[in-house]
């Protein structure tokens, strides 16, 4: 019979890790007495950073008594004590491999569902001093879980544990942390997974491409039909012509780009973009990315660009580029997307931010999506307001859309009903009818983004529902830690590398690999390219630096280098072709 041991809990506090502040609430402690369990934690308990924990899906973590003995005889350690794994219930029994996805348990007064394994935090590492941890908790299977409340009630230490239901499919905690993290995937498994409701939103969107990968053809994500097949995206960069170049507003321009030699091309994600590399006069290639515009044909792909006030590339864009010219492009990336699901849309952009949200649109209307959607916009005027014919004509092709258009220095008009001079205030939220439940999409400038996310969340929308895209190089990520000033990306110090073209696609760098750099971490942190840290995926399997995030996927070497989709760790080195990092 399982038991409830201890009960831990523990409020977030900064952190000094690194010579870096880390906002955690991974330090847990146990607590005597009955304890109150709601749907998003245990009370007197909090997370640090809601977007790799807590939440309803995630509010209570379980560990066993048993994985502490393994880790004290694997780290001969004898100074491990209940909740310094983070756990909330340190547990007797339910080991990872016998406990399923959906599996439903009473302890006390509160019945619990579980949701999914661990999440692989640097921060276990932390907090046991073990930089190693997180991988080792995925290597050796004994990562923990997270459970949902079904109903809430009070727990404490002696409590029994009843299993009252059994999860459909009967996968473990175990298996599935190894689908994600571990190569070799069982593809029976994978549609296994596909199939627990109970399973986390997250997980099941990671394990849709996972399985849409395996397919013939490469992934793609299906919203209501099948989509065509499509090749998989090629390693480096491809010459692609320049098929025509329409004016879409002043000073922004749609760029169409075939191939060159009639192949298919990868049906991009919409809200991907595409990277550019273009001699402008100076001594080095300049790198862009602009995200796509439209839904992709199978030959042809768009961007729209707008023409910056002193912008290198963007200036010889729109001033020297004619159709029949090659420009090298970089196969589509990024991993701001149009996700799947039921929950209503609500596209929001500013200006030339329009572009990935507008590919997100053309989705939609394309499959005739059930959701209904929100499209706001907003423009300094209705001469500036690129894509509105366009974007109008998609939202009347969706059964239920709802447009709202701002003119932050033109007036409407008479038969505009959509268009408001002005901007929009938290109070529009409430005009507009945005439910609470839906998944909001933004891209602008950051000001805009901050001021409209912070009216979504205050309108009741949970912060991961609210996904933001921002052009340009990102910040650093590494969840928890307080920001430290920026340094321009620059060029690698010292003499120029002689092996492979390494580029940084966001930050506009491009450098050739010099053996001189242990990884393509370290030439990264060389050119001062933000690296990112990934909450989920945690360290490298292999040499436990924190792995550069992106639309990099990680796994344990060894492999070659690269073809679409192919894996990369922090501590790979570049053989025989050009790589290109979401960075």
């Amino acid at each position: 019979m399982a038991t409830l041991l201890s009960v831990n809990v523990g409020m977030p506090k900064d952190v000094s890790w690194e010579g870096r502040t880390v906002h955690t609430g991974a330090w847990k402690a146990p607590v005597q007495g009955p304890r109150m369990v709601r749907s998003l934690n245990v009370e007197g308990d909090g997370q640090g950073d809601l977007a790799g924990h807590g939440g309803d899906i995630r509010a209570v973590l379980v560990y066993q008594l048993e994985s502490y003995q393994y880790w004290q005889k694997e780290l001969g350690r004898d100074d491990l004590t209940f909740g310094m794994f983070g756990e909330n219930f340190t547990v007797e029994g339910l080991p990872d491999v016998d406990v399923c996805i959906g599996d439903r348990y009473r302890i006390g007064d509160a019945e619990f569902e579980v949701t999914q394994p661990r999440v692989t935090c640097y921060r276990v590492g932390m907090r046991l001093g073990e930089p190693a941890m997180a991988s080792l908790l995925v290597a050796h299977h004994r990562p923990g879980f997270y459970l949902r409340v079904i109903s809430e009630g009070r727990v404490q230490a002696g409590d029994v544990i009843v299993l009252t239901r059994k999860g459909p499919e009967e996968l473990s905690v175990a298996d599935t942390d190894a689908l994600l993290y571990l190569p070799d995937r069982d593809p029976a498994k994978l549609r296994k997974a596909l199939s627990i409701p109970a399973l986390s939103p997250g997980w099941q969107q990671s394990f849709r491409e996972l399985a849409a990968a395996q397919q013939p053809g490469g992934a793609g994500e299906h919203t209501g039909t099948q989509q065509r097949a499509t090749a998989p995206g090629w390693p480096g960069f491809r010459p692609m012509r320049i098929a025509r170049i329409v004016p879409e507003a002043p000073g922004i321009s749609s760029v169409y780009l075939d191939t060159t030699d009639g192949t298919p091309l990868p049906e991009a994600r919409p809200g991907q973009y595409l990277s550019i590399r273009l001699t402008t006069g100076g001594s080095a290639p300049a790198v862009r990315t602009y995200s796509l515009s439209a839904m992709p044909a199978a030959d042809t792909y768009r961007i729209s660009v707008k023409h910056e006030p002193h912008g290198q590339v963007s200036g010889y864009i729109h001033a020297s580029l004619r159709p029949g010219d090659l420009v090298d492009i970089a196969s589509p990336r990024g991993t701001f997307v149009l996700e799947q699901g039921t929950s209503p849309v609500v596209l929001v952009s500013a200006g030339i931010g329009a572009t990935p949200v507008l590919a997100m649109l053309h989705r939609l209307a394309a499959v005739r999506d059930p959701r209904p959607v929100w499209w706001v916009h907003i423009a300094h005027d209705r001469a500036h307001h690129a894509f509105a014919d366009e974007a109008h004509a998609l939202l009347s092709q969706l059964p239920e859309a709802h447009e709202h258009i701002y003119y932050s220095r033109g007036t409407p008009r008479p038969d505009e009903a959509h268009v408001t001079e002005g901007r929009p205030t938290a109070l529009s939220l409430t005009d507009m009818g945005i439910p609470t439940d839906a998944d909001a999409y933004l891209c602008g400038p950051v000001a805009f983004m901050d001021d409209f996310g912070g009216f979504l969340r205050d309108h009741g929308l949970r912060p991961e529902r609210i996904h933001a895209e921002q052009f340009s190089a990102l910040s650093a990520i590494t969840p928890g830690i307080a920001p430290a000033a920026a340094t321009r990306p620059h060029q690698p110090p010292g003499p120029t590398g002689t092996g492979p073209l390494i580029t940084f696609a966001r930050s506009g760098i491009a450098a050739p690999w010099s053996p001189a750099h242990a990884s393509l971490l370290e030439l990264a942190e060389a050119c001062d390219i933000p690296t990112r840290w990934s909450c989920r995926t945690g360290v490298c399997h292999t040499c436990v630096t924190p792995l550069v995030a992106g639309d990099i996927t990680y796994t344990t070497p060894p492999l070659e280098l690269p073809e679409a989709g192919t894996v990369l760790v922090c501590c790979s080195r570049p053989t025989t072709t050009e790589v290109v990092l979401d960075l």
